[in-house]
């Protein structure tokens, strides 16, 4: 499972958190910060394609960080074929 979302710091970035490969040292500060920022997709990746499915989740973070205009539906679409 992950999630991204935006921060509600300062600088308002987009980030990505897969609870899954989350470890007793990080899982309690990063399930927080999640929590605390603006939800914008969540979702269960299919493990056989995780990693084509990060590459495509890295980008749109890159898109949206980069003052992009990127819908939860687009990415939903282009996550398509990765989701379980």
């Amino acid at each position: 499972m992950f999630e991204v979302y935006r921060e509600e710091s300062y600088n308002r970035r987009y980030k990505v958190v897969y609870f899954t490969e989350l470890n007793d040292h990080n899982k309690e500060t990063e399930i927080n910060r999640a929590m605390a920022g603006e939800h914008f997709f969540d979702g269960f990746l299919r493990e056989a394609q995780k990693e084509q499915a990060k590459a495509v989740i890295d980008r749109t973070l890159a898109r949206l960080n980069g003052g992009e205009t990127v819908l939860p539906e687009e990415l939903a679409s282009e996550l398509g074929a990765y989701l379980a």
